[in-house]
């Protein structure tokens, strides 16, 4: 027999209604008693078919109940079942994407910058340089041929038993004519690519994405005779001339593009500065949410002068591209096991001429006097061994205009601007 008790009136409301809830709870107990008593006893008039021990009804897990949920049934009166075994992992699940979604956006950012990308992109290097059978060549690669829509009409080997690795495979060569030179523009694409943003340089902060800006200090570090004078910015003392301005392109590389980067213009590198640090994704939708990210990320820059005063072209590692070669750089190592947290290797190219010669490789023999490595318009640079970033800032006079859209796609030898 149920047992009804007395609610007091006044100040007792909240005491009446849980032991309205607990009545409630112990009718449908009750009820349910009855029911699998009944059930039984059909199951032994049958013959004994199917018998279940009382005790498993008894004895059933059931998951608590998520703060919300129970919320929700207090308000409601009513009494939630528990789900079936089989929506429970589900249930979880959603529970937990709607958790992080709702988690603040430093504690995701510091939760995926916590993960072991360097790691992860040393074993994605090795495993690039295993040798694969010739029967289970064609199969892998034309399945990343489809996934990323790779043109392998425009590669100079087509032939996809030819590349041994996948590492051979991303860093394919490309047939000499289908990246002509624009010669109407004195800056031209180093990648192909996406562009992710461009434009002037202002307040010494460079846009990655709109609207999500890294320091320009950070990014290059500090230049030889850099003045304490704190009434000059970062950005003017780059300049070599007040009446010129400073410009950036950002091209984003995707997985399945071709992965050389080139010389965007007739220039001469002076110093190489590698920068260790993290390898996240530099994917457009993680740069709009992981602020500085080319500055966290492990880079190579390139600095020195063009015609107009300033040029600096800095790959970007990420993800699954830590290895960054430069064609005529044979002593940078990227992507090593320990390094500084904040630290950057400087190498000079002024005045070592022979040392940089010899070390061309698959760019060819460069140009190198005292002044440093003279680079031709479209020669090639360097690779990565996956899709990446290129930052590229310059010096140029104010009338320079780009002719580029936000998101446009382009190739290598396209042009970026013109005066």
């Amino acid at each position: 027999m149920v047992r009804f008790f007395s609610q007091r009136r006044g100040g007792g409301g909240g005491g009446g209604r849980r032991q309205e809830r607990d009545l409630l709870r112990q009718v449908r107990r009750r009820q349910q008693r009855a029911t699998d008593g009944e059930r039984e006893g059909e199951r032994d008039r049958g013959g004994g078919r199917g018998v279940r021990p009382r005790t498993a009804a008894r004895f059933r897990l059931q998951v608590p109940r998520l703060a919300l949920r129970r919320r929700l049934n207090a308000l409601s009166g009513g009494v939630c079942r528990p789900a079936p075994w089989r929506r429970r992992p589900i249930a979880f699940l959603c529970y937990a994407l709607s958790v992080s979604a709702l988690r603040p956006l430093a504690n995701r950012v510091a939760l995926y910058r916590s993960f072991p990308t360097r790691l992860l992109s040393r074993a994605w290097g090795r495993l690039n340089g295993v040798e694969l059978p010739t029967w289970l060549r064609k199969p892998i690669y034309s399945l990343y041929i489809w996934t990323f829509g790779v043109n392998m009409q425009e590669a100079a080997v087509e032939d996809l038993h030819h590349y041994r690795n996948l590492g051979e495979f991303f860093r394919r060569r490309l047939k000499p004519a289908v990246r002509p030179l624009c010669s109407s523009s004195c800056l031209i694409s180093p990648a192909d690519g996406k562009i992710l943003h461009f434009g002037q340089v202002k307040n010494s902060e460079v846009e990655q994405v709109k609207g999500v800006t890294y320091s320009l200090e950070n990014f290059l570090g500090p230049q030889q005779g850099q003045s304490n004078d704190s009434s000059s910015s970062f950005r003017d003392h780059l300049l070599s001339s007040p009446d010129n301005e400073l410009f950036h392109v950002v091209v984003y590389l995707a997985p399945g593009d071709y992965h050389c980067f080139h010389s965007p213009a007739d220039w001469r590198v002076e110093l190489r500065r590698h920068f260790p640090g993290s390898l996240m994704s530099v994917n457009p939708g993680v740069a709009r949410w992981v602020k500085e990210l080319f500055v966290l990320n492990e880079r190579v820059a390139l600095t020195g002068q063009w015609q107009h005063g300033f040029f600096s072209l800095t790959a970007v590692g990420a993800t699954n591209v830590g290895s960054i070669r430069v064609y005529f750089d044979q002593e940078l190592q990227t992507n090593a096991p320990r390094y500084n947290k904040g630290s950057f290797h400087d190498r000079s190219y002024v005045a070592i001429g022979d040392q940089v010669s010899k070390a061309g490789g698959e760019g060819g023999v460069v140009s190198v006097d005292a002044g440093g490595v003279a680079l031709e318009k479209g020669e090639a640079v360097g690779e990565f061994n996956l899709g990446s970033t290129i930052v590229l800032l310059f010096e140029a006079p104010k009338d320079f205009s780009f002719s580029l859209q936000p998101g446009q796609r382009i190739r290598v030898g396209e042009g970026l601007g013109s005066l």
